[in-house]
Parts: C-alpha cells; sequence; structure tokens
C-alpha cells in the first residue's frame, strides 16, 4: 500500500460549499434532489440548489448515508500483521462506510479497562481515514472498570457466552454477565452478547472431534443453531431482570431472530444483529470454500437462511453489520478445525444487501439504509449520523445500483486479500464515499487526505 499523508486539518481548507446535483436520495419524502455541504455537514436540501464552488454529479445514483458498521475487529493495537485501522477503515470506506465501533477484542491488549481503551483510540486516531467508536468488554472481574469505560466514551460492552478463542478474553459467566447487565443498565448503555451456549458448543466439540477431527463438516456439527436459542434465552431473560439494553450480535438464524423478537415482545430491550455472510453464503457454501469460509456461529442451511432473510423483510431484524474478522493467511488454511474462525468482508455488507436483498427480494433501499445506517445511529444514539437531513454530518455513499462488479482480490483494500466474496458478482456498486463532507473514496480509489474522529454516543 503507498504511503499517505493524512492532515487533521485538511478540513479547514475544504471548499465553503459543496453540492451534489440530482441523486436519488434514499430517504422517505424526497426522492431526487439537491444536497449542500458546508463545514462537514448537509445545510441544504432541494431541487435546484444554487450554484457552489464544487458540484458532483450524481444523476443516475442512489445517494445512501454512510454505512456504520457495528461490529469489526482491526485488531488495532497489537495484531495490526491481521488488519489495522489503516487498511481496514479504506476497505469500509470502499464500501461506503463512514463510522465503524470496533470490537474490544482481538487487539492487544483488549479494551477492558481505560488504560486499554486510551491506546485503542490513540491507535486508531493515527490512522482510521473514517470516523470510528469503541465497545468496551465485558470480562470475569472487570465489572468494577465499566464505569471508567463509559466515561471514555465506549458505545457498550461486548461479552462472549462461549470460548472467544482468546485466553485474554475470557467469556463471561451468568453472574458476571448479569452482573455487567445491572451495570451498563445503571450507566446507560447496551450489553452485546455473542450468543453461543459454551455447554452445548464445548460439547459438541469433544463429541465430533472424536469421530471426524478436522473438517468443515464436523465444525458445523459442534456449532448447532441450539446452541445458539439457548444462549439468546437465556441473556433475554438475564437482561429483562436486570432492566437493562441487550444488543445480541451475529444471529444466524431464522428461529434466534424470532426468539429474540418473542423476548422482545414481553419487555426485554433487545436490539437484533446479523451479518451479511449469513444472508449470502449457506454451509454447503463453507465446504465449497474451506477455512476461508469458517466463523462463529457457522453459516447455516439453505432453510434457515431463508428464513433469516424473511425475518430482516418483515422488520424484525434492526442491523446489519459485518463481523469482519480477518487473519493472515496462514491461519486460514490447512486443517479446519485449527483455522482461524471469522470472515473477512468489510468492504461488501452493502454490496450483499444491493445484489440478495434489493435485486433478488426487492428490498428497498430505504429498508437497506435502515439496516445499515439509521438504525444503527438510532440504537447507540450517535448525534449526527445515520440519516440524510440537513443539520447531520455529511455522511454519504454514492451508488450505481445498476452497475455490475465482480469481486476480484485486487479490488479489496483490507490488509490481505482474503475474502469468501472474492469470485461473486454483485449489481450496486459504491461510486463515491464522502465522511463528513470530504470524499475519501471515489472511483476505486482512496483520496482521503485527513483522518477520521472519535465519536462518542449521546447519554442525555
Amino acid at each position: 500500500m503507498p504511503e499517505c499523508i493524512f492532515s487533521k486539518t485538511w478540513a479547514a481548507s475544504m471548499p465553503d460549499r459543496t453540492v451534489i446535483r440530482g441523486g436519488t436520495l434514499v430517504i422517505t419524502g424526497l426522492p431526487q434532489a439537491d444536497v449542500a455541504m458546508e463545514g462537514g455537514r448537509i445545510v441544504a436540501m432541494g431541487p435546484d440548489l444554487a450554484a457552489a464552488p464544487v458540484e458532483i454529479d450524481a444523476r443516475g445514483l442512489h445517494v445512501f448515508p454512510g454505512l456504520i458498521d457495528v461490529h469489526l475487529h482491526f485488531n488495532e493495537p497489537g495484531r495490526t500483521e491481521w488488519e489495522g485501522a489503516a487498511t481496514g477503515s479504506r476497505a469500509l470506506a470502499a464500501g461506503g462506510g463512514t463510522l465503524f465501533f470496533d470490537m474490544p477484542l482481538n487487539s492487544t491488549p483488549c479494551t477492558v479497562n481505560a488504560a486499554a481503551f486510551d491506546q485503542k483510540r490513540a491507535a486508531l486516531a493515527e490512522s482510521a481515514i473514517t470516523d470510528f467508536a469503541l465497545w468496551g468488554g465485558l470480562i470475569p472481574g472487570n465489572v468494577p472498570e465499566m464505569a471508567e469505560l463509559a466515561d471514555r466514551g465506549v458505545v457498550g460492552f461486548k461479552a462472549f457466552l462461549c470460548d472467544s478463542g482468546l485466553p485474554e478474553f475470557p467469556r463471561a459467566d451468568d453472574l458476571t454477565l448479569f452482573d455487567g447487565l445491572r451495570e451498563a443498565a445503571r450507566l446507560g448503555l447496551p450489553v452485546a452478547v455473542h450468543a453461543e451456549s459454551q455447554e452445548i458448543t464445548q460439547g459438541m466439540a469433544h463429541a465430533v472431534a472424536a469421530q471426524d477431527r478436522g473438517t468443515a463438516r464436523a465444525f458445523l456439527a459442534s456449532r448447532p443453531v441450539i446452541a445458539e436459542l439457548e444462549a439468546i434465552q437465556r441473556a433475554t431473560l438475564l437482561a429483562r431482570e436486570a432492566g437493562a439494553k441487550l444488543h445480541i450480535v451475529h444471529v444466524s438464524s431464522g428461529r434466534g431472530v424470532a426468539l429474540a423478537a418473542e423476548a422482545r415482545a414481553r419487555g426485554t430491550d433487545v436490539s437484533i444483529e446479523t451479518c451479511a455472510h449469513y444472508l449470502f453464503f449457506t454451509e454447503e457454501d463453507v465446504e465449497r470454500l474451506g477455512p476461508v469460509a469458517k466463523c462463529a456461529p457457522p453459516l447455516r442451511h439453505a432453510s434457515e437462511q431463508n428464513s433469516l432473510w424473511q425475518q430482516l423483510i418483515s422488520g424484525v431484524v434492526d442491523i446489519v453489520a459485518s463481523d469482519h474478522s480477518p487473519a493472515p493467511p496462514g491461519m486460514k488454511t490447512g486443517d479446519f478445525g485449527r483455522a482461524w474462525g471469522g470472515i473477512a468482508g468489510v468492504q461488501s455488507t452493502l454490496a450483499v444487501l444491493c445484489e440478495r436483498g434489493y435485486h433478488d427480494r426487492g428490498l428497498s433501499p430505504e429498508r437497506i439504509a435502515s439496516l445499515v445506517a439509521g438504525e444503527p445511529a438510532r440504537r447507540f444514539r450517535i448525534p449526527g449520523k445515520g440519516g440524510i437531513a440537513v443539520g447531520a454530518d455529511a455522511d454519504l455513499a454514492l451508488v450505481d445500483l445498476s452497475r455490475s462488479l465482480r469481486l476480484k482480490p485486487e479490488h479489496l483494500m483490507q490488509r490481505h486479500a482474503l475474502s469468501p466474496y472474492v469470485g461473486s458478482s454483485f449489481r450496486g456498486n459504491v461510486v463515491r464515499t464522502i465522511r463528513r463532507g470530504e470524499t475519501i473514496f471515489l472511483s476505486g480509489e482512496i483520496v482521503a487526505r485527513s483522518v477520521g474522529e472519535f465519536v462518542r454516543p449521546s447519554l442525555s
């Protein structure tokens, strides 16, 4: 990757006013209009706005709000050889993203206290070209640290209900989770859970290993849907008793979504996230693609995927994220059982929703925008983000919904050109990404001249 020099003050030299002309705005009630940007914000919207020093022709393009990826792992500091915010944020920008929430693992140290938070924030502030926010961790022994993390500006706290794969980020037992939920409720922040049962996954893994060790089929059998369902049921019960906000990450099955929705109907304040790879691939692809498609929870049977799509289309799913969790190529090859379990897909979330949602299933652009921008900003109370409105940050993605692109390794902006999406064709491609008024991605190239900013939730 060529060296880039960023200026934190470059925005001061930006043109006073830029107008985006003639795009189809992905909002309700104003289908086609101009958008004027000034000082990093949207200052006017409407037909035939006055001329500006800089004008962008968006005719034939849809103007989406910039994508907010609430769930990814850029592994910085400590594991930048896996990704890093410099490359990861470029991939996000190439996919129409303008803001990401970095998970508390797999960085070293994990973000489980104030000192680790400060270290991660400083590292990302130097290299991310998109805006960013940070999750804190919830692990045994760190509940007393949660208040300091909240003061630092975390968007919430992440807990694993099963083995995370990293000894430095142990799973939250039921008492830790309940105590953490009560503290999070006091702090006014949500708790996100990786919902898989430790007892079921661990027991099943031992059982299948004796018969069929190291294959994709054995891995799939070791993490059945029931492990997800049991953990969702337990987490929603504890959250309701604690009076806490719960966010269930990467729900992989239609039944999992339905169970969380039932808890919501009974009074649990729960939001439901799924990921693009569960909407695009099935368990058959795991055997075809090998370790590059390994993740946890695993990809599911086509019937579960169809059910997941039905729940999304009906409005039950709240958010779609990438759960971008890359690793060096050597960790995604060879024995399936030992390979790293994570999908590298931060660049493809919007493309999946356009291809499999808009084109294949008639999902409206407005619903797509809600899943990747509007609801993330609302649920996590991020001011000025997630929409196209006067006064909002000028975070926008200009998308050609009719243009088809076959993804090749050279298109990927991430550190390692390894993704299960390589070789797939997508109708719906990002032409330009704008972060607070500055174009950071244009026609296949990163053109950012300044770094992103740290974003914190509004707790008022």
